[in-house]
């Protein structure tokens, strides 16, 4: 080097420590040789002799540990020869001497990307220096990038939304792509990375990964497949690459392929992470139980493997555990664990909330009560109503006082497609049909739902609640030959089952659950459901019903009340009423309260074992709901067994105040008059019955039965004839043969004849 040189470096060393040191110095000689050794650090590094210069700062720092300028060059020396742990170890240190030094500052922002448990420092140092420095769009960058990793994204694209605001070159484009995109703003993401593309940009592994799941909401699965092919041409071992074509198969419709691919990361040790994400997304689309448990036993271990796990990852596992009945009071720690961290974030306190409902922490009503106090109103900031609507949609069949939130959400343009089918499932408990169909509508011609089945499925719902049940099962037929997809058949299926039991189509009820079963053989809800309906229609006997529900406890002892299917609680309302299922009774009205055939089990139970509580459960049972009548079918039921008639009339007679058409009341206090033996009541009430349903052949038993007792026998014999011949599978108690017999045997001796086997 020459003398002008080592002059101009010297003057440029010997100013930054002027500039730095400008404090009394008592003692000369520590000073000059402090100076002597920075200098000629610094001089090393100019030549770029890294490890001399290392040698020459270390002395210097040994000898006056407070000097910011050696601290200063140590750092930059590490820094160039790859030390990064030594290095960021020094910038701290010159950071705890000098907060405000902008070159530490600065490299410290830039280091934060290199570990993840440097993130957090970065962004702080990073902020510090844009409070120097407002205008430092470059230091804006790099802190937008780190907020995107650690998935604090309402701050991250608060910084982009500034840069992107000027001229942002294709680099920034794309960092800003990648961020969009993991908030979950496929449609902001995949703009700006075709403007980055289209202005030359070559995107990296990492935004070709990204750039790629941009595609697949919008249909485009199959261009996400060549390009992530052509990006493993290159790099073949790339973990990363490898678990997004997976994904990306997975959304073509080709599983076999996506599965084989898997099964090429299985034994890699590097691929932990992809391969647990990537084992999440087709265990959730193929409804795959066995996937989703080996990813999160794969996010478990990449979590313990984590030693300083950013929030945005501690929420990705949480999400995840969610999802899994079994692991959902894990995921509530983990948001708790991210809660502490960042208390104010309002998409953490709604899944928050959502999961504590799920796990029955918080009832519906506070968990309305709750959404309301911390959503209305509404957030103003864009990224934060996404965030909220993400966090929403996890609520099915939300509760439609939430509705303002969600119309707030569609009013702000929030890119949360789905929060239009969450609004079609509000306007549909409240019988706004007209207003459900035009939700629905809206989120078919959402790009997501475009390409989803769920508004189809939603349709067919929509029209067995308006009462077009042969539509609704047409529309179910419909989805299940075109779907690819066994979970969407197995919903078709549980469609058509659900129409065909409003009905009363028991048989083809229990038809649709058996075709289930055929395609699904471990489906829960079809195992329960074809129990149930076969021991409606007498095709099963009860033990052989009672080992399907015993099965079902035994593989979920603690499921929560959200995931109890509607199955199990018809099952458990058909068997015959057991006081060793008393405590299942309770559970399971604390669920579904006024479930018709779950509380004539319970009222049933009591009247075995404590007549006098079985009498206040049915004094108590109506006082929750004075209108619905078919507590008041428990309530006449079991007082008509304990030969409380009176209470049982009562009961009837207020159904038929609510409904006088209702034929089951009315056959109901039918029976009430026959045991008073108001005979002549009990036949025209029957008469009525008949009126309504001329075919009823249980109710024209009950009409011979009262001719019986009318002392009209000729008349009853010809009615239990007829029946006879009718019968086709239909049994009754005793069977139509002994009672016949025993007419004609009662018969010869009015006649004063005896026959011959009594003459012995």
């Amino acid at each position: 080097m020459s003398k002008r040189n080592t002059l101009k470096l010297s003057l440029h060393t010997l100013s930054l420590v002027a500039g730095l040191l400008l404090t009394p110095v008592l003692d000369i000689r520590p000073a000059i040789a402090q100076s002597a050794s920075t200098q000629a650090g610094y001089d090393y590094l100019q030549q770029g002799w890294v490890n001399d210069a290392i040698r020459e700062f270390e002395q210097a720092v040994q000898q006056q540990p407070q000097s910011v300028p050696a601290q200063l060059g140590l750092a930059i020396a590490y820094e160039r020869s790859g030390r990064d742990a030594d290095a960021w170890q020094a910038y701290q240190r010159v950071l705890a001497l000098e907060p405000q030094n902008r070159r530490a500052l600065t490299a410290v922002g830039e280091l934060g990307g290199y570990r993840s448990e440097w993130q957090s420092q970065g962004i702080e140092a990073l902020s510090e220096l844009l409070r120097l420095e407002p205008q430092n769009a470059e230091a804006r960058a790099r802190r937008a990038l780190l907020l995107g990793y650690q998935g604090r994204f309402v701050d991250a694209i608060a910084d982009y939304d500034i840069l992107l605001a000027g001229s942002p070159s294709p680099q920034l484009l794309a960092e800003a792509a990648e961020i969009y995109t993991y908030s979950g703003n496929f449609t902001q993401g995949r703009s700006l990375f075709e403007q980055a593309i289209a202005r030359g940009h070559s995107l990296t592994d990492a935004g070709a990964i990204a750039y790629a799941q941009t595609l697949l909401p919008a249909g485009r699965a199959d261009e996400a497949i060549i390009l992530l092919e052509q990006r493993l041409q290159a790099t073949p071992e790339d973990v990363n690459l490898q678990a997004a074509l997976v994904t990306a198969y997975q959304q073509d419709g080709q599983t076999t392929v996506a599965l084989n691919l898997l099964d090429e990361l299985r034994d890699r040790p590097d691929a932990v992470l992809p391969l647990a994400r990537a084992l999440s997304e087709i265990g959730r689309q193929s409804d795959d139980m066995s996937l989703y448990q080996e990813a999160i036993d794969l996010y478990w271990q990449a979590l313990s493997d984590t030693p300083n796990p950013s929030i945005g990852f501690v929420v990705e596992v949480a999400d995840v555990l969610s999802e899994a009945p079994n692991y959902q009071a894990e995921a509530l720690e983990l948001y708790d664990v991210a809660l502490a961290q960042s208390p104010d974030q309002l998409a953490l306190q709604t899944k928050r909330l959502i999961l504590a409902n799920t796990l029955g922490e918080v009832s519906d009503v506070d968990l309305s009560s709750q959404l309301l106090s911390v959503l209305q109103p509404l957030p103003s900031e864009p990224p934060v109503q996404q965030q909220v609507g993400q966090a929403l949609i996890r609520l099915d069949n939300p509760d439609p006082s939430l509705l303002p939130i969600y119309e707030d959400l569609i009013s702000a343009g929030t890119p949360v497609d789905f929060i239009y089918y969450r609004l079609a499932q509000m306007q549909i408990a409240r019988q706004n049909w007209a207003e459900a169909r035009a939700a629905i509508v809206a989120y078919q011609a959402t790009p997501s739902g475009t390409n989803d089945i769920a508004p189809a499925l939603l349709m067919a719902d929509l029209e067995q609640r308006q009462g077009n049940l042969d539509a609704s099962v047409a529309q179910y037929e419909a989805i299940f030959s075109q779907a690819d997809s066994l979970q969407v058949q197995e919903t078709a299926l549980l469609g058509i089952s659900g129409v065909r039991q409003q009905q009363q189509q028991w048989q083809q009820a229990l038809m649709a659950y058996e075709r289930l079963l055929n395609l699904k053989p471990q489906s829960d809800r079809a195992q329960l459901g074809s129990a149930y309906l076969s021991l409606k229609l007498q095709q099963m006997p009860p033990a052989q019903a009672e080992q399907a529900l015993n099965t079902w406890l035994a593989n979920y002892p603690t499921v929560p009340a959200a995931m109890v299917p509607p199955e199990l609680l018809n099952l458990v309302g058909e068997l015959p009423a057991d006081p060793e299922r008393q405590a299942l009774y309770e559970t399971l009205l604390a669920i579904a309260p006024n479930h018709l055939g779950l509380n004539r089990r319970y009222a049933q139970t009591l009247a075995m074992t404590d007549p006098a509580a079985a009498m206040d459960y049915l004094e108590q049972l109506t006082a929750t709901d004075p209108t619905d009548v078919s507590l008041y079918f428990v309530q006449g039921e079991v007082a008509q067994t304990l030969g409380e008639l009176e209470l049982a009339s009562e009961a009837y007679e207020t159904i038929l105040v609510q409904e006088p058409d209702n034929v089951n009341a009315l056959a109901a206090l039918g029976g009430v008059r026959f045991q008073q033996g108001r005979l002549d009541e009990a036949e025209i009430l029957y008469e009525e019955v008949l009126a309504f349903r001329p075919d009823d052949w249980e109710i024209r038993r009950v009409m011979a039965e009262l001719d019986l007792a009318q002392d009209e026998p000729i008349a009853a014999f010809e009615q239990f004839t007829m029946l006879q011949e009718e019968a086709d599978g239909q049994v009754a108690d005793p069977p139509l043969e002994h009672r016949l017999q025993e007419m004609r045997l009662n018969l010869l001796r009015r006649r004063g004849f005896q026959p011959p086997w009594e003459q012995y």
